[in-house]
C-alpha cells in the first residue's frame, strides 16, 4: 500500500548560500539546520570545488539539527558548467528524494553564483522552487586585500546578495567593517541588502525567509558556461584497498583530494600537527582513528578539530581537500598524512592511487 502521508511541495523556500573560500559556509550551514522546525524535512545541495567531497560528511558526522535533512554533494567545482545539467541533475534526485520544506544550495567559494541563479530561474523551476534571499558570508577584513576586490566572483557574491554577512566579527579591527560598508555601498549599493556582523556562523534562521530581489528572479540563463564537461553527480569512492587521490584546478586555484579505506587509522595529534605546518587557501578533513572520527578545517591559518559521529550509520571513510594557489604542495602533503598512519589495512597490498585533471 502506497503512503500517501507524504504529500509533493510545490514554491519551495530555496536559499543560496556563498561566500569566498574559507569564510565559513559550513559552519553557517551548521548554525541553519540546528534551528530546522521539527516537522520541517531541509535538503542541502553542496558544491566543492575539489573532487572527493568532504561537506557531506562534516554534515552528517556533526551533532544535532540532523533529523529529516537530506544531503547532496556536486563535486569538482563545476556545478553550472554544460548548461546546468551536472546541478539538475543532482537537484532533481535530491528533491524526489527528500520532498523537502526548505532547501538550501551552497556554490562552491570558487564559483559564479549568478549561475547557479540562471539554472534556478529557469521556466521548469519557476514552479518549483520559491526563490529567497541570497546570503552572502564575507569577511571583512578581505576588502582590503586586492586579492579578493580584483576577484570578479568575490564581487559577484556580494552583487547578488540580498543578506550579507560579515562573519569572524570577533576577529575585526575597530575599521573593519565601516570599510566593508563603504566598500559595498561605492560598488554595489546599499539598497534592498541587509548586513550583519557575527561570530562562528550563528546566524539567524529569520534571515532566510528575506524575499529575493526582483532582478535575482530574472532569468539570468545568458550567465550559463556552456564550456567544460559534463560532471558526475557524486563524490570519489573509498578503494577497497589503498587510497585513491584526485586534482581539479581552475580560477587560479588547484586542489588535491585523498579518500582512503575507511580501516585505515590515523593518529589524531599527528594530523594535527602537519595541517597545522600546511600552506594552503584551505584545508577540509574528516579522519578516523582509534578515538573515533574527527573533522579538521584550516582557513586564514587558523585550524579547528572537531569530534564527529556517523549520524547514518554507515561506516564513513577518512578524505581530505586541500585547495592552494600553488601546484608543487601536494606531494609532501600525501606523505605527511600518510607518516600520520598508525593501521593500514591490507598493509602488503599496493597503494591505488589514480588522478582525474579537470
Amino acid at each position: 500500500m502506497k503512503n500517501s502521508s507524504k504529500k509533493t511541495i510545490s514554491q519551495i523556500p530555496t536559499n543560496i548560500i556563498t561566500g569566498f573560500l574559507g569564510v565559513g559556509k559550513t559552519t553557517v550551514i551548521q548554525h541553519l539546520l540546528a534551528q530546522k522546525p521539527k516537522h520541517e524535512r531541509w535538503a542541502v545541495l553542496v558544491n566543492e570545488f575539489g573532487e572527493v567531497g568532504i561537506d557531506g560528511n562534516l554534515f552528517s558526522g556533526s551533532k544535532g539539527g540532523q533529523r529529516d535533512v537530506t544531503i547532496s554533494q556536486v563535486p569538482g567545482g563545476c556545478m553550472c558548467c554544460t548548461n546546468g545539467l551536472p546541478m539538475q541533475m543532482a537537484l532533481n534526485l535530491l528533491l524526489a528524494k527528500s520532498n523537502p520544506h526548505r532547501l538550501l544550495i551552497e556554490p562552491t567559494g570558487l564559483g559564479h553564483p549568478k549561475e547557479v541563479l540562471a539554472v534556478l530561474s529557469n521556466e521548469y523551476y519557476q514552479e518549483v522552487l520559491n526563490l529567497q534571499a541570497t546570503l552572502t558570508l564575507v569577511d571583512s577584513r578581505k576588502v582590503q586585500d586586492k586579492r579578493y576586490t580584483l576577484n570578479a566572483t568575490f564581487n559577484e557574491q556580494l552583487e547578488i546578495a540580498e543578506v550579507v554577512i560579515a562573519n569572524k566579527a570577533d576577529l575585526y579591527g575597530p575599521a573593519d567593517f565601516p570599510a566593508l560598508l563603504e566598500y559595498i555601498e561605492d560598488r554595489f549599493g546599499l539598497d534592498n541588502k541587509l548586513l550583519y556582523q557575527v561570530r562562528h556562523g550563528t546566524v539567524d534562521l529569520e534571515w532566510l525567509k528575506q524575499p529575493a530581489s526582483k532582478k535575482n528572479k530574472e532569468n539570468y540563463q545568458s550567465k550559463i558556461s556552456t564550456e567544460g564537461s559534463l560532471a558526475s553527480v557524486s563524490c570519489l569512492k573509498a578503494p577497497a584497498e589503498g587510497f585513491v587521490s584526485a586534482d581539479n584546478s581552475g580560477e587560479g586555484f588547484f586542489s588535491k583530494g585523498w579518500v582512503f579505506n575507511s580501516k585505515w587509522l590515523f593518529n589524531a595529534d599527528k594530523l594535527h600537527a602537519l595541517i597545522h605546518g600546511i600552506e594552503a587557501e584551505r584545508l577540509k578533513g574528516v579522519f578516523i582513528t582509534p578515538d573515533g572520527m574527527f573533522g579538521f578545517n584550516k582557513a586564514d591559518s587558523v585550524v579547528t578539530k572537531m569530534s564527529l559521529q556517523d549520524g547514518s550509520g554507515n561506516q564513513l571513510d577518512s578524505r581530505v581537500e586541500v585547495i592552494s594557489n600553488r601546484s608543487d604542495i601536494f606531494d609532501d602533503i600525501e606523505e605527511g598524512l600518510l607518516n600520520c598512519l598508525v593501521k593500514k589495512a591490507f598493509v602488503s597490498a599496493p597503494l591505488v592511487e589514480s588522478a582525474l585533471n579537470v
